[in-house]
Parts: C-alpha cells; structure tokens; sequence
C-alpha cells in the first residue's frame, strides 16, 4: 500500500504547495479527539489504543535540537494563526507515527472480547521487531527532514521527507514486518492507511466553523515558507533521526506511555 521513494517525496512536496494549503483547509474539521469545557478550555477526549512509534520528546535522548524547533514552530503558528483554532498538543508528546495499530472502538472491542488481547500484541510486535532486524540492518542512520506544514482534516502537523532512499526504505520494511505478520493480522490488525511522516502539532477546535479559510490558506501557506530553511539539509534542528521504534499505549492524544517490558527496536 505505501508509496515507492520517488512517489513519497513527489507526493509530499505537492501538498505543500500554496494551492494545496488553500484546498486542503476548505475540508478541515474539528477533531473529536478535544471538547470545550464550559470555562472556555479544551480537555482531551478518551481516544485509547496502540501504535509503533519514536519515543516522544518526553522519553528522548536525542533530537533536542529538532524537538525544540517543532516546539518554537507551535508557538508562532498558534499566535499567527485565528485564536483557539488549533488546540495544541503538549511538546513533550511530538514523536513520529511508524505504524498506526489498533484504536477507539476497535481496541476497546478486541480487548474486552479477548482478556489476553494486549499480552498477544505486545508478544507479536516483539516478533515483528525481530524479523525486521533479521534483513534490515545497516550501519546508515535512518534520518528524517522537516519539510513544511502539512494540513490534514482534523489537525496540523509538520511533514517529513527521508533523507535518503536507504532512510525511507527501511522504514517501509519496518511497515510490512508489521503489517504483514499474519499472526497480528489474527488480533484484527490491518494497514489502513498509506505513510506520511509527520509530528502532530495540534488539532483543529470548533473555531473551524467560522474562520475564513482562504485567509487561513495564505496564513499557513506563509508560516511554512518563512520557517523552512532552504540551507538547513545538514542542521540538526530540521532533522530527525529515528534511533527506536516501541510499542506505544495511548489513552488520548496527549500521551503515549509503555511498559518496560514492551517491545523496543532499535535502528
């Protein structure tokens, strides 16, 4: 299901084109995964589930200088952008999403039918990470570049390019050691969706009903070409280097905790 290279980093650069930001916010929503509270602040919603990801900034031991940037890139987007539009997520939780697993209804579904469904994901992802690291090890690091904002329907993110061929191919192999590990597939695990790296910065609130969304085009079309630096290939704060993929259980979109005892991969 995932894009070749070529096809990836074509696709990607299309969607950060200032046409592509003035299409892409006629159709965003607010994200259910946020309520308003009477007082005027946003409370995360319960949206528990799992997924395969880099350790969140909290948990980091590298990419400060990459994390940060994110971080300075989320302040001025939430002060240029319309008040309250974007419900940030906390700092602490920017990682990157290598393979989205199971989720809301469907997790709550196979747990509650299956007592020993979580013990049975954890066992299966370990036995991914160990057939990926079978055929895919390298002495290459695995490096991702910041490449623009991306607008997604209920939220914004900055958008990721791999550094190289050897960095995104070895991340789709990390995908299909998941995806096609047949006994996952048994616990009602699928690929639903095809790969495009990002690190989520917020969600979109209720405000979408009334904002004008070609003004909010050429906001977001200026936030992401004043941001980017077209000299920064070899600056660490535009790169991430992805050293770890774990399994990762999150009860909202705030946080994403694990068990020392959970499969860890490291690249």
């Amino acid at each position: 299901m995932d894009d070749t290279y070529e096809v990836y980093v074509n696709r990607v650069a299309r969607m950060m084109l200032p046409e592509a930001y003035l299409s892409q916010v006629q159709h965003i929503q607010a994200s259910p995964k946020f309520k308003r509270l009477p007082n005027g602040e946003f409370q995360p919603v319960p949206f528990a589930g799992y997924s395969v990801i880099t350790p969140p900034w909290c948990d980091e031991t590298g990419n400060e200088a990459f994390y940060a940037r994110l971080q300075t890139l989320q302040q001025q987007m939430l002060q240029q952008l319309p008040s309250e539009l974007v419900v940030p997520v906390p700092p602490d939780s920017f990682h990157l999403t290598l393979a989205d697993l199971i989720w809301d209804s469907a997790y709550h579904h196979a747990a509650d039918d299956d007592p020993t469904f979580e013990p049975k994901l954890c066992d299966r992802i370990a036995d991914s990470f160990q057939k990926f690291q079978v055929y895919a090890q390298s002495e290459q690091p695995i490096i991702w570049q910041a490449f623009g904002l991306i607008v997604r329907t209920r939220g914004v993110g900055v958008c990721l390019v791999p550094k190289n061929e050897e960095s995104y191919e070895r991340i789709l192999q990390l995908r299909r050691a998941i995806y096609q590990n047949s006994a996952l597939m048994g616990l009602g695990i699928e690929q639903q969706y095809h790969f495009t790296a990002h690190v989520t910065l917020g969600y979109f609130s209720d405000a979408t009903a009334t904002v004008d969304r070609d003004r909010l085009g050429q906001t977001l079309t200026q936030i992401s070409q004043s941001w980017l630096d077209p000299d920064a290939e070899d600056r660490q704060e535009f790169q991430l280097r992805v050293n770890r993929a774990e399994l990762r259980k999150f009860e909202d979109m705030t946080r994403y905790d694990r068990d020392p005892g959970w499969a860890v991969l490291e690249l």
